[in-house]
């Protein structure tokens, strides 16, 4: 294990598929986990309860990551958790990973559902950042999910995956102004993952799970485990040289 005794890891979306995945592996690189959950408190539960058994803190705190208005209160909940439930008052690290999907094509896209991917995949990490980054620990790390769609293109993901570009681009900036706190941003974009994520269709269907197997290098579509450990790391002080790198873990899909 590394030796990040007392330092604390904030994951949005930590109660289920990749975030779970990415809470875990961050406690095994011992870290104390927050995890945040828009409504399945009870999944939340059960994933603080395997972190604990790991040996490590953790806490689920509740957040809807659309809706901007509620940060500051979060912010606030978290400051209190550091104190009350992990004994210190910084963020070691910061994971921008909840997320929703959608599928419609150009024309069909509502300003509803543009609005809802703004607000979820663009808005949240630029300002749920901007407020935690006073308790953001100097020498700290964050990581911002994107999308291998980001580099390569499916037809009707474009609400979703044109957010997911802007983050990649948001990482850049957040590297460059945060630097001088020698804080590092990364941005880590999976490629399709067998979960409930967008339905569960690339878990469901084996028509598309196995379109996307023939079309990656190592011949199968992703799992919730193979990001976690690729997180944990770049949290890491083992990542301390690597900084703004968009890292693709896909399995080598559309080389």
């Amino acid at each position: 294990m590394t030796n990040n005794a007392n330092q604390v890891a904030l994951v949005t979306g930590g109660s289920r598929g990749l975030g779970k995945d990415m809470a875990i592996q961050l406690a095994k690189k011992n870290f104390d986990v927050i995890i945040t959950y828009q409504s399945r408190a009870d999944e939340a539960g059960k994933v603080v309860e395997e972190i604990i058994t790991l040996g490590k803190k953790a806490k689920a705190i509740q957040l809807d990551v659309a809706d901007s208005k509620s940060f500051d209160t979060f912010v606030n909940n978290v400051k209190n958790a550091l104190k009350a439930d992990f004994a210190t008052e910084q963020l070691f690290a910061l994971v921008n990973n909840a997320g929703a999907g959608t599928y419609t094509t150009i024309a069909d896209t509502s300003e509803e559902v543009f609005d809802s991917m703004v607000n979820i995949h663009l808005k949240a990490p630029y300002f749920l950042t901007q407020k935690l980054m006073p308790i953001l620990a100097e020498g700290g790390s964050i990581v911002n999910i994107s999308s291998g769609l980001a580099r390569f293109s499916y037809p009707n993901y474009a609400p979703y995956a044109i957010m997911k570009a802007g983050v990649e681009s948001l990482t850049r900036y957040q590297a460059q102004e945060l630097g001088s706190r020698k804080i590092r941003v990364n941005t880590v974009a999976p490629g399709a993952i067998a979960t409930d994520f967008g339905g569960g269709a690339v878990r469901d269907n084996p028509e598309v799970n196995g379109m996307i197997a023939n079309m990656t290098a190592l011949g199968r579509v992703g799992l919730a485990d193979d990001i976690g450990g690729v997180v944990a790391f770049l949290c890491s002080p083992e990542a301390k040289w690597v900084n703004a790198q968009r890292i693709e873990v896909a399995g080598g899909v559309h080389i």
